[in-house]
Formats: C-alpha cells, sequence, structure tokens
C-alpha cells in the first residue's frame, strides 16, 4: 500500500532540487528545505530548526544533498534521532566515519541508503548481467578499465576527485567483486586533485589475479563515461570491447540516462516499506567500503607529475 511520507532535506543545490522533484512525484512532502539561509556562522544548521523539524515524531527520513564534507555530519544526526537517511555520495570522507554511520543505522533499526545512481543505470545494470555470465568461464584472464571524465564544473570542490568521481566506479566494482578480495596496487593524483588514476588487483576468490583499472579527470576536454573490458590475460582468446554508460548525441554530448535517478528513488521508497531490506545494508556497506578505498589510496598515494596539475 502506496503511504504518504513526510520529509526533510538538506541542501536545495542542483542534485537536491532533483531528489526533490522525483520524491515529491511520489507524493513525499517535504516539511522543510535546509538552505544557506538556515546555517549558523559555523555553516551548520541552527540547532532550533534541527530540534523543531528533524524528529522522527515529525518525519520519515532525511534526504541530504548538501556538500560532501557535511554528509557525516548531518546523516549521524538523523540516525541517532532514529530517522531514516537518503544521501548523496560520497557517504562520508573519512572510511572511518562512514562504517560509523552504516554501524548506527543497524543499531538503531533505520534505512541508511547513499545515493549512487550509476548503480541503478540501466546500461550498467545490463552490462553487469553479461559480464558475470562470461568471467565465470574467463575465470581469472580479464582486465577492466573504468573511465569516468567531465569538464570542469563548480560542483563539488569540497572534496577531491576521487571522493567525487572515483567512488561512483568503486560502487560499480563493489558490485561485482567482493571488497575482501581486492587490493589496492597504485593510486595517483595530479597536484590540482582533479584527475586521478587506481589499480586494484582481485587477490583471492574465483577471480583472484585479474586487474581493475580505474581513470577520473574533472577537468577534461570531453566527457566519458565507460567501462572497457580485455579477455585473453593469460594467453587465452581475446574478446575486447567497451560500454559506455552515458551515450552521446549526434553533438557529441553526453545523454544523461533519467532512469537512473528513478531506479534509486523506486529502490529507497521499497526499503521504506520494508522490502529488500538484505539489499539495503549490503549496498550500504558498499558505499562505505567505496569510501574506504577512495580514502585509503589517497592516503599513500603519489603525485602526478603532469603539465596540468
Amino acid at each position: 500500500m502506496r503511504r504518504d511520507y513526510k520529509a526533510v532535506l538538506f541542501g536545495n543545490g542542483t542534485m537536491g532540487e532533483r531528489h526533490r522533484k522525483f520524491f515529491e512525484y511520489s507524493d513525499v512532502q517535504f516539511l522543510k528545505i535546509f538552505d544557506l539561509e538556515d546555517l549558523d556562522s559555523a555553516g551548520n544548521v541552527r540547532a532550533s530548526l534541527v530540534d523543531e523539524f528533524v524528529s522522527k515524531d515529525k518525519v520519515d527520513f532525511a534526504v541530504i544533498a548538501s556538500p560532501a564534507t557535511t554528509h557525516y555530519e548531518y546523516a549521524k544526526l538523523c540516525l541517532k534521532r532514529g530517522i531514516s537517511v537518503f544521501v548523496e555520495k560520497p557517504l562520508a570522507t573519512l572510511g572511518a566515519q562512514a562504517q560509523e554511520l552504516v554501524d548506527l543505522a543497524i543499531r538503531n533499526n533505520v534505512i541508511l541508503f547513499v545515493a549512487q545512481s550509476e548503480c541503478f543505470n540501466s546500461v550498467f545494470l545490463n552490462f553487469r548481467k553479461h559480464f558475470m555470465n562470461e568471467i565465470g568461464a574467463a575465470g581469472s584472464s580479464f582486465r577492466l578499465e573504468f573511465r569516468r571524465e567531465h569538464k570542469y564544473s563548480a560542483r563539488c570542490r569540497d572534496v577531491n576527485v576521487a571522493l567525487d568521481l572515483l567512488v561512483h566506479d568503486l560502487s560499480l566494482c563493489l558490485s561485482m567483486f567482493r571488497y575482501e578480495d581486492l587490493k589496492v596496487e597504485k593510486f595517483t593524483i595530479s597536484k590540482n586533485e582533479d584527475r586521478a588514476q587506481m589499480q586494484i588487483s582481485i587477490v583471492k576468490g574465483a577471480h583472484a589475479g585479474a586487474e581493475l583499472d580505474f581513470i577520473v579527470d574533472r577537468n577534461s576536454d570531453i566527457d566519458v563515461r565507460t567501462i572497457s573490458v580485455e579477455f585473453g590475460g593469460d594467453g587465452g582468446p581475446a574478446c575486447d570491447y567497451s560500454v559506455s554508460l552515458a551515450p552521446h548525441d549526434e553533438n557529441g554530448e553526453v545523454i544523461h540516462i533519467s532512469d537512473s535517478l528513478e531506479n534509486e528513488h523506486k529502490f529507497f521508497l521499497k526499503l521504506m516499506v520494508g522490502a529488500c531490506s538484505e539489499w539495503g545494508r549490503r549496498a550500504a556497506q558498499s558505499a562505505a567500503n567505496a569510501v574506504k578505498l577512495a580514502t585509503i589510496s589517497t592516503a599513500s598515494s603519489s603525485t602526478m607529475a603532469t603539465a596540468s596539475s
């Protein structure tokens, strides 16, 4: 039975507005939208407003689309009050903080959902289905390259490219392979923190020996979101191909796939009625693990020596 939910929104920028419209289409009522005028001198939502609106007897969930550096504090505030949370990526800016939020949600029996829309991209879901069948025969003889580039944007400049873009592809990777089986071999980042490369090896399990490469750039001349596959690394037959997660129009502009956002909102509302609860817990843990990989690699990274850095 469909239920009319009440919610609050932290941050009414580009993504906040998109999330709000999708939820309002599903008859979610936003009792309060916290934005710049609601902040105190320290940049936090004023305590009086939090006490007035953020309580589980008034709202069913909170949508957090504020700057990335605030996600942890706002999510923790809501989870501690017994309120479910729908939060933009990254879940937090530190791996320990991300895990703390996952544990807090479990302890308080509330939902923690991270809006990593690429995991709901219909192109990726189709790719994953066929690829996982293919590697059943390929074993460890494959290599994946995740490439994500776009032109400069003023959005998400409060975190580096690893927490801005790389977490997307790490989440895709973690939907196919176990976090415990992965090892970060190398991470490099430009001095301006807009370009990065990561190499991960699968060191355990059925696909031990396979390689995963990640390339991200948020100050590029092009818009690219692809996953490239290379088989035959062990001397077997090669069958290489590349899949674009964002098709282009005739002018070369990226066509964003609208069902990614729609699908993630539908899944969240399913979680709110008690469906797919185990899936929801695994997805939250995967989002935390993506932050762990990105931040562990950042701590041990080297710097790219490039002219654009």
